[in-house]
């Protein structure tokens, strides 16, 4: 069942080594998102790549973008499938920062 394998690639972000690594490659980017797709992205994948494999995916990033594409298609179809997608984009993705309410997004 997909949300099994979900669960075990959350779960996954959570081992210390996994962790240490997803860090470094974030403190490495800096918030840059070039960065963010150079560094992060790569480590993200293997980690999910990782736990997939054994569910039959690809090894490759072929792989993970077909769990990727699975996952969006029951997201829409199961609440907990939802929740769990939200979670993992929550870990790949830094969180956005806003600009104060009233403020001016200054010119670069």
């Amino acid at each position: 069942r997909l949300s099994v394998v979900l669960s075990e690639v959350i779960q996954a972000f959570s081992v210390p080594e996994n962790a240490a690594r997803m860090e470094e490659a974030r403190e490495s980017a800096c918030n840059d998102m070039g960065k963010m797709l150079q560094l992060v992205l790569p480590v993200a994948t293997q980690i999910q790549q990782e736990v997939i494999k054994a569910y039959g995916f690809n090894n490759e990033g072929e792989g993970v973008l077909k769990f990727a594409r699975l996952v969006k298609m029951y997201e829409t179809q199961d609440p907990e499938i939802a929740a769990m997608s939200a979670k993992l984009k929550s870990l790949l993705l830094p969180p956005l920062s806003t600009p104060p309410i009233g403020g001016t997004i200054p010119a670069s």
